[in-house]
């Protein structure tokens, strides 16, 4: 028999038991916390105040996602280990970012860099992936493309920074 399916707003989840439906709502709102604080983050001076603040907001929020979508993909396994993979590794990109900062490894600042946000372009991917069905303009997309629009958007942004950010060049000179 086949698993009642929940439609919320034409976004088909497939259950319609409470507590899954409940860790998908938190799951959204930490989602969503995300996007915003990354965000503002990347968005703000790199210095003391918005920079880490929300930063903080971004990692936390990140680790409270992975912790959901690890509950979510267990139940679901087959159809969404590979969410799991994504989550993952954003998680640990994040972690080594963050470490490199706090400790102040030698060239933290492209390790931090490197680390944040490959999560986020990681965090942007897994949304993408799972979501970007429902959404317009993204569902006219091949499945395929879900899974590298935010590298192609991300990535020369990220190496960008890498080679022209102040707190590389200072370091590096």
């Amino acid at each position: 028999m086949p698993e009642p399916i929940t439609d919320i707003g034409g976004v088909l989840i497939p259950s319609a038991n409470p507590v899954f439906l409940t860790v998908v709502g938190v799951h959204i709102v930490f989602g969503l916390t995300c996007v915003v604080a990354g965000a503002i983050t990347v968005l703000s001076p790199k210095q003391a105040g918005r920079h880490p603040k929300y930063g903080k907001v971004y990692f936390w929020s990140l680790a409270a996602l992975f912790a959901t979508a690890t509950g979510l993909a267990v139940v679901r396994w087959a159809e969404d280990y590979h969410l799991f993979i994504l989550g993952a590794l954003a998680f640990a990109f994040a972690y080594f970012g963050r470490i490199a900062r706090r400790q102040l490894w030698r060239g933290w600042a492209r390790l931090h860099m490197t680390g944040m946000g490959g999560s986020y372009i990681l965090t942007l991917t897994a949304f993408l992936v799972d979501n970007g069905k429902f959404l317009p303009v993204w569902r006219d997309l091949p499945p395929l493309a879900l899974w590298f629009v935010p590298s192609v958007i991300g990535l020369p942004i990220l190496a960008y920074n890498l080679l022209r950010h102040p707190l590389v060049t200072v370091r590096r000179g």
